[in-house]
């Protein structure tokens, strides 16, 4: 799966959040300044373009809607810095997100509890 840039990411945000939209739709979510009309519009061809968008025409106008779903990127995009930070190692991934953010004993515990339900 391709990576998206930071812009095409705020963009899929929320196109999945509205779930379809019309580009002056989705301009209406961001904050002020808010992005130009043709910048987003080209940024949504784009992600058309890439894979991740589709369209259905209305009249002279185009609503979008997302094709790949946001659980899907998410996992593909864990993988991806797994792999290209921490040697393919979830493991060591999970060490440094402790070492940077803590955890606290409810975390670890909510953690346990998952991956008992998923051994089962």
């Amino acid at each position: 799966m391709n990576q998206l840039t930071r812009a095409e990411e705020e963009v899929m945000q929320v196109l999945w959040d509205l779930g379809h939209a019309f580009v002056k739709e989705v301009l209406e979510q961001f904050p002020e300044p808010k992005p130009a009309y043709n910048t987003l519009s080209t940024i949504v061809r784009i992600l058309e373009t890439k894979g991740f968008v589709g369209h259905e025409a209305m009249g002279r106008s185009h609503r979008y809607h997302p094709i790949i779903t946001r659980e899907a990127y998410r996992k593909a995009s864990l993988s991806k810095l797994a792999e290209s930070y921490f040697e393919g190692s979830f493991e060591q991934l999970a060490s440094c997100w402790m070492e940077e953010k803590g955890l606290t004993l409810n975390d670890i515990e909510a953690i346990k509890a998952m991956l008992n339900k998923k051994s089962k």
